[in-house]
């Protein structure tokens, strides 16, 4: 099948277009490939590209009849996101640069090649959106209703359980649920395959969109069976099978069956192939216009995908550079302790500066302090990210969060919100000898840029707003932390400690964002 002439040119501009947002935009697309590759959850998404330029060959007898015509009006759309893309970037936000990315990507379709073309690629184009890293926040709801049904399944056959967060303790040994157990990569994949499958096997709209709600609930409901079924096999065989590699193994054979089976049920319901039709003659879209108007348009497009780029520039030459000075606050009746109250740390990665140790009273007692500063923030080096967490995937056979919280503090300059949360540690020891499992009380939150608060989104918001007005975006977090046999009721140790210091505590993150400010600000 030749390629007709007047094809030839709106496709090069095409590409031409495709090269110069992937020039523009590479550290957006380069995050998505190394995602891809280093990530088990998106690994799927390299079969995104191949697939989408599949569908666009399946469709190939529908469009060659047609012929392409710019249609500059869409190039509006590329405003928007510029905007959003920019917006993810001083927010250091992966997703909101990725969709735009992929959205900028599609809509260089219509702009150039038309919105008839554009119409029959509709499918294919919004496939690519499959390609964005975009789900994790999932994970830690997936990890929590997998262990309530585990629990709920093991005390309905009997078995006595005791849980502790996400641990639970049966008879025959401890169980964990971690972020391998929420079932994340099977539904990712699944809702990408059970989308495909259900655009290639029905006509009916009513039917696509009911096989791929299938596609999302049945991972999710069979991620569940399976986290019971490996406890049981584990439980029933004393703790000899589904442990270790065969652990993954039996839930990948398991996932894998019962996809097979959701196919083969789906295919039951399978609509024919449509017969392809004749075009008609209002159907072929009239000749395409001058090559003027078409270079116009690329003209064009290439302006506004630099416009986000020149806006960038101008917002990164007001960071500061300098690297924050972390000194421990000076509290009357207080020693500082240069060490960790205990071996836990926050898994917060990428700080510009850390500070972490223990204030202890004249009484004794002690309260451990984690500040992690950052400024200049980029990917790999920002506060608010999927990987960072209390407890991470790498610490989780140590320490392990068993409960979760949040709460107000009363001080002279308004109510305060702090999350807190119960850390147990595997039999660690701790500075004050003994081998006893270190239990402890954390209280943590969000400082930016003087601003306080214990919502993620906000957060992001509080510093891509404050990095627009040209003030930098140093942000922090704030632990403090004891151990929960010292912490008393409600917390009446941290409330105190914070409630006669926090003042000071404030007055140093304002020091460490002052230290890093050029002497004529």
């Amino acid at each position: 099948m030749t390629l007709r002439r007047d094809w030839r040119l709106p496709l090069l501009m095409l590409a031409l277009g495709w090269l110069l947002l992937g020039l523009l935009y590479r550290d957006t697309l380069f995050v998505m490939l190394d995602i891809w590759s280093h990530s088990n959850t998106f690994a799927h998404a390299w079969l995104v590209p191949p697939l989408s330029a599949w569908l666009v060959w399946r469709r190939r007898a529908d469009l060659l009849p047609l012929s392409p015509h710019p249609e500059g009006r869409w190039l509006l759309l590329l405003l928007p996101l510029g905007a959003m893309w920019l917006l993810g970037d001083v927010a250091v936000t992966n997703a909101a640069m990725q969709f735009a990315f992929v959205a900028m990507l599609v809509v260089l379709v219509p702009a150039l090649l038309g919105r008839q073309v554009a119409k029959r690629l509709m499918f294919p184009l919004g496939f690519l959106f499959f390609g964005v890293p975009f789900g994790d926040f999932l994970t830690p709801w997936l990890m929590d209703r997998t262990a309530d049904f585990a629990v709920i399944a093991l005390r309905a056959t009997g078995i006595p359980v005791f849980r502790e967060g996400l641990q639970f303790i049966i008879p025959s040994g401890a169980w964990s649920v971690v972020q391998a157990c929420s079932g994340i990569r099977y539904l990712m994949a699944s809702v990408m395959v059970g989308t495909l499958f259900a655009y290639l096997s029905y006509q009916s709209p009513r039917k696509r969109w009911l096989f791929v709600l299938a596609s999302f609930v049945t991972p999710v409901l069979a991620n569940w069976l399976r986290a019971y079924i490996i406890v049981m096999l584990g439980h029933l065989s004393g703790n000899t099978l589904a442990v270790g590699v065969d652990h993954l193994i039996y839930g990948w054979v398991f996932f894998g069956m019962v996809v097979l089976a959701m196919f083969m049920v789906g295919m039951r319901w399978a609509d024919p192939d449509p017969v392809a039709p004749v075009p008609s003659a209002d159907a072929v879209v009239p000749p395409s216009g001058p090559v003027p108007a078409l270079l116009l348009v690329t003209l064009a497009a290439a302006v506004l995908l630099v416009l986000p780029q020149a806006a960038r520039l101008r917002i990164d030459g007001a960071v500061v550079q300098q690297p924050p000075q972390m000194v421990a606050p000076v509290l009357p009746g207080w020693t500082w302790h240069a060490q960790p109250l205990t071996d836990w740390q926050p898994g917060y990665g990428g700080a510009r500066g850390v500070l972490h140790g223990y204030f202890e009273s004249a009484q004794g007692e002690r309260v451990g302090l984690y500040i992690g500063y950052y400024r200049n923030q980029q990917l790999g080096q920002q506060l608010i990210t999927s990987v960072n967490q209390l407890v991470t995937e790498e610490e989780g056979q140590v320490w392990a969060v068993t409960a979760r919280g949040s709460q107000a503090l009363a001080l002279p300059g308004g109510e305060q919100h702090w999350r807190t949360a119960d850390l147990r540690g595997q039999g660690l020891s701790t500075l004050s000898g003994g081998q006893r499992t270190p239990r402890l009380r954390v209280w943590s939150q969000y400082w930016i840029n003087g601003h306080l608060t214990t919502s993620d989104w906000r957060a992001k918001l509080l510093g891509a707003w404050e990095r627009l007005q040209g003030h930098g975006d140093d942000a922090a977090l704030l632990v403090v932390y004891a151990d929960k046999t010292d912490a008393g009721g409600e917390d009446a140790l941290l409330e105190r400690f914070l409630r006669q210091h926090w003042g000071a505590v404030d007055t140093d993150l304002r020091g460490m964002q002052a230290s890093g400010r050029p002497a004529q600000q």
